[in-house]
């Protein structure tokens, strides 16, 4: 375990000047800052193991958390609702790309006393998920994987396990083939969604050809070629990556005449609280932000602890409402 003694004799500087350095004190420049933070970093000094500090921190971005309904509150409340009994303070803070290339992860959470953190809405193009190759503060990821560094962990769904429910109960009403639309795969988690879409059609011997998915950064592309691409080719069921994409899909399919379920099914994934309002209410997979907040506390515990979690993984439950229904019959 490094000391600042350690810090202070490699560098040739006094404790004192090492201690300044890491609290921010004004009357150290930029430059030794700088260079007192990342040799702490490397040594792997971190307040946790001292106990200096007990703040846990919440990175979010791409993903609203301000309303009581929006999809991070309650992973955020399930967070907290573990971690402040525990004795640690929480603190949400708005991840963005400026910040992540202004300082390196663990120069960051070391500088500004936070002991581990969970991220929510990474995306691929993120600058700090290079830095978790190699970083020593614990960090837990939702819906994001890096391999090989026991301080970070995967936290989400069993994608497979509940896509497979989904396509299985389409199978179980008599669907034969059934389509796919999601946003674009810039993502690790709509990768994940994509391959185990296909990996669902496989298992349940059910055609599984690339043309039954359609992704697109563009809700228009979607609408107006996917969809339209998907119906000629006979798809009587769509299970979509999000219940926002869903609802749309409904929509669109409703001013083109269809029934729904009649005539065409749709199912989303998420469980969003207004699926239960639209009309018909939407079928959907169903993600209990609460326990992956819980969970997320948990696993980010385990990794200060010296547990090396690698992924934690939830059961999903599938919701069948009105949107899904019998295949329709053939003429």
């Amino acid at each position: 375990m490094a000391t600042m003694e350690q810090i202070a004799k490699q560098l040739g500087v006094s404790k004192g000047t090492v201690s300044k350095a890491l609290n921010g004190a004004p009357d150290i420049s930029e430059t030794l800052r700088k260079t007192i933070v990342e040799t702490a970093v490397a040594l792997g000094y971190t307040r946790a193991r001292r106990g200096a500090v007990r703040t846990l921190a919440v990175f979010i971005e791409n993903m609203d958390y301000a309303r009581a309904e929006d999809f991070g509150a309650d992973i955020i409340t399930g967070f907290r609702q573990m971690a402040e009994p525990a004795g640690y303070d929480v603190r949400v803070i708005d991840l963005s790309p400026e910040l992540e290339r202004s300082v390196r992860y663990d120069e960051y959470m070391l500088r500004e006393g936070l002991l581990g953190a969970l991220f929510l809405g990474l995306s691929l193009s993120d600058p700090w998920l290079r830095d978790f190759r190699t970083s020593r503060t614990p960090a837990v990821l939702y819906d994001n994987l890096v391999r090989q560094n026991p301080t970070v962990a995967t936290l989400g769904m069993d994608n497979n396990e509940a896509i497979g429910q989904a396509v299985a109960a389409l199978q179980g009403m008599g669907h034969r083939k059934v389509g796919y639309l999601s946003s674009a795969l810039g993502s690790h988690i709509y990768q994940v969604r994509y391959r185990s879409f296909f990996n669902a059609l496989r298992d349940h011997s059910l055609p599984d050809d690339a043309s039954l998915a359609g992704t697109s950064y563009f809700s228009s592309e979607t609408l107006d070629d996917h969809l339209p691409r998907l119906l000629e080719q006979g798809v009587t069921a769509i299970l979509c990556s999000s219940d926002l994409l869903a609802h749309t899909v409904m929509i669109r399919c409703q001013e083109l005449g269809l029934h729904v379920p009649r005539d065409i099914s749709i199912v989303g994934f998420d469980d969003l609280p207004f699926c239960a309002h639209t009309a018909p209410p939407l079928s959907t997979i169903r993600q209990d932000r609460l326990q992956i907040g819980k969970s997320g506390y948990y696993a980010l515990s385990s990794l200060m602890n010296g547990v090396p979690i690698s992924s934690l993984l939830l059961h999903a439950t599938l919701v069948l409402r009105g949107s899904t229904g019998p295949a329709p019959q053939k003429a």
